[in-house]
């Protein structure tokens, strides 16, 4: 590890970091453990890795702890996606009904419950550019809001280790309508998932396989797949359910856990398991504009492209979600090929760099990149649902106050 004063942190702060986690949460009890890697130009400046990965059993948290990372599987799909848009086999503006004709007849909700919904059509074609943005007029069960979400529940769709293949996914999204017209709103939705879908239909290759060979191998990610595998099992994480008193409760036993099979559904939205070193090889990659270690996985230009604010009009997800990430915390936020945005500091009210692109997954986890600053972050814990307390919030506060020369 570099020290930290060589790359423009202070140590004497960094400290404060790992204080702050451990009076904040460690020792009140809101979060089981935690794990944070920090990187400047290439090099590690900082490590902290606090508590424990399961209470039950007293296991602490250890630099190659596996946790299940959730929606940071998103990124990881997205840029599976985009290699093979450089590879001329798909565009953007593609209809995703090109190489999923189950979907050529999808209309728009009007009125009604499953199985007797009302429709009337899109006003244009749902584009792969809307699968990457969330403008799909896709949506998540669990946003509780409207009847197709509760369409979505009841035939389990989205779920990250769940029954059914990748065939029986498309047929069920099949069967309902959009929320919206493609383009019109942002919905933060399955669509990843169906990039997944698309990424298997289109390169011939499992989904699965494709990331293992393409990204994964590359990267070096060798703890980064879709179950934990039997030599994996001693670092796996329990993962916890924020109680309203402040306190967990055991969510997910690591030694009972559906992770530890292999699922039939490969879910590109949620599916994945990895560490902070994995993810982290990721991050570094994205730092240094799609390389790492002499292996390119993308373009420059790409990669600025899905770094770049998508969504229509040049809006930020509190004028255009229609559900979560709506709120005022998000003014100055867009959202890109993959990853959320922040276009103006100012208006979302948070220490960071105009350009900054980041996301996080359920279990409270999340991860941001400063091309300005050339800072990557990963963090890491196991608490359901990520809204729960400000976490990262705090510590993109935390992290650049320990920054010393910008």
């Amino acid at each position: 590890m570099t020290r930290p004063e060589k790359l423009g942190f202070s140590s004497e702060r960094l400290a404060k970091l790992d204080r702050f986690l451990e009076t904040r949460y460690i020792e009140t009890g809101r979060l089981p453990g935690a794990q944070v890697q920090i990187v400047r130009r290439g090099e590690l400046v900082h490590e902290a890795v606090l508590g424990l990965a399961d209470r039950e059993r007293g296991k602490p948290v250890a630099t190659d702890t596996v946790f299940r990372i959730y929606s940071m599987t998103k990124p990881i799909t997205s840029i599976a996606f985009m290699m093979l848009v450089e590879e001329g086999l798909v565009a953007l503006d593609d209809p995703v009904a090109k190489f999923i004709p189950e979907w050529k007849n999808l209309g728009v909700f009007a009125a009604g419950v499953t199985p007797n919904f009302m429709t009337t059509p899109p006003t244009r074609p749902m584009q792969m550019v809307d699968l990457l943005r969330h403008t799909s007029g896709l949506t998540y069960g669990f946003q509780n809001r409207t009847n197709v979400d509760a369409a979505y529940r009841r035939l389990k769709i989205g779920g990250t280790t769940g029954d059914g293949d990748m065939q029986a996914f498309v047929n069920h999204l099949a069967k309902l309508p959009l929320e919206f017209s493609p383009g019109e709103a942002w919905n933060y939705s399955v669509s990843t998932d169906v990039l997944g879908v698309l990424i298997e239909r289109i390169s011939g290759q499992p989904f699965q396989a494709f990331l293992q060979q393409r990204i994964f191998d590359p990267l070096g990610m060798t703890d980064t797949g879709f179950h934990v595998r039997e030599d994996q099992q001693p670092r796996f994480a329990a993962c916890y359910n924020a109680t309203p008193a402040g306190g967990l409760d055991l969510q997910d036993d690591p030694e009972t856990s559906p992770y530890l099979n292999a699922p039939d559904f490969h879910s590109g939205g949620g599916g994945l398991v990895s560490t902070a070193k994995d993810y982290m090889a990721f991050c570094r990659m994205l730092g240094a504009g799609g390389v790492l270690n002499g292996q390119r996985l993308i373009a420059p230009k790409t990669l600025k492209l899905m770094a770049s604010n998508h969504l229509p009009g040049g809006q930020d997800l509190t004028k255009l979600s229609r559900s979560l990430f709506s709120e005022a915390t998000n003014a100055g936020v867009g959202f890109g090929l993959g990853f959320a945005v922040t276009f103006d500091p100012v208006a979302a009210m948070l220490t960071s760099s105009p350009g900054e692109y980041y996301w996080g997954g359920a279990a409270s986890t999340a991860f941001w990149i400063d091309p300005l600053e050339d800072i990557q972050v990963v963090f890491m814990t196991q608490v359901l649902p990520s809204s729960t307390y400000p976490i990262r919030r705090e510590l993109r506060t935390l992290v650049y106050s320990a920054l010393m020369e910008p």
